[in-house]
Formats: structure tokens, sequence, C-alpha cells
């Protein structure tokens, strides 16, 4: 079986499978809450979540109902990124909204080796770049359609205020979303703590190999989202030809082949027993790992660019993608 945590730059051991909780697209999974507590009752402990997504109050709903120890649960969430100019106000209302402002309550001592930070909560920049706030709205737009951002605020500056949350201990570990070498390296200038966790989309189709041997130069641990590449990348032939000598399904194959190469993946499923079968993944052999490597066509199938050649209003150049 794959690792079932991995270390972060903070000392803190991370699950190395998480569940994905943004909101579900199909009627059965309006229910968060429900779908969260029967991951947490199969034996996921980490829950990857944010503002934006609207969904952190079911996250605290779900840990309530499931029975399981807070202390035992991992919780990412991200900053909404209209809320550059309130980052610690931002903070303090993801952590009411996750039930979660006894983790100021934490000791700082290091962890024992396979002991998950006790209530941990880890805080990501969502995006590079900041959206206007003005009208209210967590998606403005320009009368073009285009994404209303604004110069007001640089990543830097919110990154500032994210290590005074770390270092007061707000937060147990601070990271970024999106990020690519070109804004890590721009982040560096001035940060004085390494983010813990860079998290993109990376599956077999985007195996982003060079940010990934960038962050493991820096201590960065990868997260994953959109780890199995959705059906694009599932019914790959390849993909269904190695599951099949493994007896696996094709996302057991894709979880191993992240696991293999270090990285959190935070896949989402509302279904309980596609849940139970994505924590049982298969230990693969370095061949099949390579053989899935190769299938890297830098092809994104999560955030496309949209018709102004834009993603959530910068282009693939100022993104560093």
């Amino acid at each position: 079986m794959s690792p079932a945590t991995f270390k972060l730059n903070t000392g803190a051991d991370i699950p190395a499978i998480g569940i994905g909780a943004s909101p579900a697209k199909v009627p059965e999974g309006k229910d968060t809450a429900r779908w969260l507590v029967t991951a947490l009752k199969a034996g996921y402990r980490h829950i990857d979540t944010a503002n934006i997504y609207g969904t952190e109050a079911a996250v605290a709903e779900a840990i309530e109902s499931s029975g399981v120890p807070r202390e035992e649960i991992f919780i990412t969430t991200k900053l909404n990124w209209t809320k550059h100019h309130c980052i610690q106000d931002a903070i303090e209302e993801s952590l009411n909204n996750l039930k979660t402002t006894y983790i100021d309550l934490v000791s700082h001592a290091s962890l024992h080796q396979g002991a998950i930070d006790d209530g941990a909560m880890k805080y990501l920049l969502h995006w590079p770049q900041c959206a206007d706030s003005e009208d209210g709205s967590d998606l403005p737009k320009n009368p073009d359609g285009t994404y209303k951002l604004t110069t007001r605020y640089h990543f830097a500056d919110s990154w500032k205020q994210l290590e005074l949350a770390y270092h007061r201990g707000t937060c147990r570990a601070i990271g970024v979303s999106n990020f690519s070498i070109k804004t890590l390296e721009e982040l560096s200038l001035t940060a004085e703590v390494t983010p813990a966790i860079n998290q993109v989309e990376m599956h077999p189709y985007l195996a982003q190999n060079e940010l990934l041997s960038y962050c493991k130069g820096k201590g960065i641990m990868i997260a994953a989202y959109t780890p199995g590449g959705r059906n694009v990348v599932r019914t790959d032939p390849e993909i269904a030809q190695i599951a099949t000598r493994y007896d696996a399904t094709p996302t057991q194959v894709i979880l191993a082949w992240h696991a293999a190469r270090g990285t959190v993946a935070l896949p989402k499923s509302i279904n309980e027993t596609r849940q139970r079968e994505n924590l049982l993944v298969p230990n693969l052999q370095d061949e099949d790992v390579e053989r899935i490597t190769a299938l890297d066509r830098n092809q994104r199938v999560s955030n496309t660019a949209d018709s102004h050649g834009q993603v959530y209003g910068w282009s693939f150049e100022q993104l560093g993608w």
C-alpha cells in the first residue's frame, strides 16, 4: 500500500490522500455534509475546502456528525481571491465557519513520526491574482465578460499576512495554490516562510515534472487537485491496461502514481463505494510509474483558458503556465 502520510516542511504530517470538498454539481451531491460524513467514516482524515466554495460550514457539520475527533482531521481551506484587503478577517471567518477556533491552543512542539498535527488547519492563497471586491461578488466581471481584477494588492503582500497568522499559530501551515515556478520565484524574493504546499492541477496528462522537481528542491509539497484527470485521463488505454494488471480501478492506479511521485492527491467523490476504493491504492512498479508519467501532454482538464484566452483574468504567460 502507498504511504498514509507525507511530511511537510513544518514538521507536520499530512495525509497522502484527502477528499475534495468543492460543491458537487449533481443533485444527489448537494448535501455536502452528508457525503463528507461518509468520507470521514471511510477513513479520510484530510478535507480540502475553500472559502469561495461555500462549504466550510458543511465541513464543520460533517466533522461533528461523523464522530471523528477534530484533532485527527487535517483541514485545508483557502483565501477568497476577493478578500486580499481583509485577510486577517477572512481567516477568522473561515475559522468560525469551520468551528476550529481552538486550534490557537495547539502546541508548537515538533510532532512524533506518523502523527497528524492536532487540530491542524492549512491555509492557502487560492490564486496569485486578486479580484476586485467592490460589487460583493465572488466572481466579479467586467462588461466584456473578463474577470474584474485589481492591482491594489499583490500576492507577495498577502503572503506577509499569512506569515503573521502562521507565526501566531492561527494557521498551522500556510501555502499557495495555482502557483508556477514563475510566481513561486517572485514570492521567494520577499517571503520569510517558504510555502508548505502548492496545490495545483496535476494528473497523468499534466504531470508538471519541472514544477514538481522545483518544489521538491525547495521543500514545498505538491497537492494535486483533479488528480484523476476526469474521464479524459481515466479512460486512457494505457491506464486501463495497467489497472487490469493490478486488479485495480483506473482511479486507484492514478492515485498510486501520485503517491509514488510523493504528491498529495485530493480526489472528490460523493459515492461511498468510490470513496473507499480511492483509499485503497496499489504500490506501482517503477516502470509503471514511468509509463504513466510518459502520458504527459501538458493538457489541462480543469482550469482551461476561456474565450478571452485567460484563466480567471490572467493569461497563461502571467500565470507562468
